[in-house]
């Protein structure tokens, strides 16, 4: 049994990825599913879509790998996505609400002006905002007919994606999850390791219904027999960004990481020390191994890919992301077009849930290349606003190297912006895929065949390095006009 089988469950698709003894990627497999917006500012996803293109990538990514020996499974997930199933039966009883759903910002505000968040982000280290599973729990509890009911009698289950595609995995044998994603739900303590009974008992959650929380690389359970011809142990879980940060070997404090895909996620590793952020950020879990949580500050943007989605979906102005580079290589140098992307509302360091995009600097002369261009640049805009609220909270990142991860970070148009605009070195690995590398070294590492962190850390190899060529002037005005644009779209 030599190699590992990583699941990488996220927002628009799913993969599977099969790493053989020196962790390299031997075969993969990736279906997209639909999304669902009921309405305005919602987001869902059918949690049977989620199994099925999880077991079909997964069948079919070990057949493209003839067949290879799977030692372990790792798991990494789209996070704060929150599910409800019958403990019984397995089925849902609502569609999963999507971690950019805002369908609960009126609670989010009630619960702000009665002054619970700082009880919130005493023990979770987050902000009330519907972003996080808890408040998303509370709905579906409250919405769903006879739901409080039968959750109180104990009939039903919580779970991310993560522990919802374990109990499938195990066919309903194991209700677990890691310490990575239940610190995104709102509900677990960080400090002391352990769901918050005044957090739940606020939002009116039976403890019950949470699943059992274990270490990244732990015992999550075994495959049933028939659906890859044997059981497979399943070793490792961690949420998406998690994952890349491990899979980026940010395993020293100041180490720095930030990841393009659907959104943005950017992590600074803070050691064994949780760091109360004073500027908006998260503090979360990074990972957790032999019951030792090691923390790190986040930042989230919303829309980072999801930007050239929406070129190609909603403007129809690509066929393709790979089309975006060349486009914005030929937009009029003379127009400052900024596109603030807030089509879910704004992420770190705002955390505005109600306001909505917004496009300035439009002339007659504007037209798609100018566009795609100001969808590039806003994921560098957004990435400093993040790293300027790191600084403060812990002081010389402006000095650290970001390592870069994600579909984005493929476009070298987008990430010469990010060192521009951030005036920082930007490193791109040769293994783009840290997200699911990150999943597989944790079950890897568990199973005794792949080598333990510092000789892990060592193999990180370099593809390319962006490094600032804009000079000072240019990009502190550039800079203001994004800041400016980001008040107005606040203001509408």
């Amino acid at each position: 049994m030599t190699h590992i089988l990583a699941i990488d469950q996220g927002t628009t698709s799913t993969r599977a990825i099969v790493f053989d003894p020196s962790m390299s990627v031997v075969a993969s497999a990736q279906e997209e599913f639909p999304q669902h917006y009921p309405a305005s500012g919602w987001v869902e996803h059918d949690p049977a879509d989620l199994w099925a293109t999880t077991a079909a990538t997964c069948r079919a990514a070990i057949e493209k790998a003839g067949g290879a020996a799977i030692a372990a499974i790792g798991i990494t997930n789209q996070r704060e996505t929150t599910l409800v199933w019958d403990r019984k039966t397995g089925k849902p009883i609502h569609n999963a609400i999507v971690w950019q759903d805002r369908r609960t910002a009126d609670l989010c505000r009630r619960l702000k002006d009665e002054g619970f968040e700082d009880a919130v982000t005493d023990r979770t280290g987050l902000l009330l905002d519907p972003y996080f599973s808890g408040t998303k729990l509370a709905w579906l509890l409250e919405n769903v007919d006879g739901a409080r009911a039968r959750a109180e009698a104990g009939d039903l289950l919580f779970g991310t994606v993560d522990t919802w595609l374990v109990w499938n995995l195990t066919g309903g044998a194991v209700h677990v999850t890691d310490a990575t994603n239940a610190a995104r739900t709102m509900l677990y303590d960080i400090r002391k390791g352990s769901w918050s009974q005044t957090i739940c008992d606020r939002l009116g959650i039976p403890m019950s219904m949470l699943p059992e929380v274990r270490d990244s690389a732990a015992d999550f359970g075994q495959t049933r027999p028939d659906l890859f011809g044997r059981p497979i142990p399943i070793l490792g879980i961690a949420g998406d960004q998690q994952a890349a940060t491990v899979g980026q070997a940010c395993f020293a404090p100041g180490m720095l990481k930030s990841t393009y895909g659907t959104g943005c996620f950017a992590l600074i590793n803070t050691g064994d020390t949780p760091v109360r952020s004073q500027n908006r950020l998260l503090t979360t879990i990074a990972y957790q191994l032999d019951g030792k949580p090691t923390y790190a500050l986040e930042g989230s943007i919303f829309i980072a890919g999801a930007v050239v989605q929406w070129l190609r979906d909603g403007l129809k102005i690509i066929r393709e992301a790979k089309e975006t580079q060349p486009l914005a290589e030929g937009a009029d140098d003379a127009q400052n077009v900024v596109l603030v992307p807030a089509f879910t509302g704004l992420g770190a360091p705002y955390w505005n849930a109600e306001c909505r995009g917004a496009v300035f600097g439009l002339t007659r002369n504007s037209g798609p290349a100018e566009l795609a261009r100001a969808a590039l640049e806003s994921v560098g805009y957004q990435t400093r606003d993040l790293l300027a609220a790191m600084q403060a909270d812990m002081g010389g990142v402006s000095d650290a190297v970001l390592r870069v991860d994600g579909g984005m970070s493929a476009s070298d148009f987008a990430m010469q912006f990010l060192s521009d605009i951030i005036g920082a070195r930007v490193d791109r690995p040769k293994v783009l895929e840290t997200t699911a590398l990150g999943a597989a070294w944790l079950a890897g590492q568990r199973a005794g065949i792949y080598p333990e962190q510092a000789e892990f850390a060592a193999g990180w190899a370099l593809e390319k390095s962006f490094v600032p060529a804009m000079d000072e002037a240019t990009r502190q005005d550039k800079y203001a006009a994004w800041q400016r644009a980001v008040e107005a779209t606040m203001r509408f």
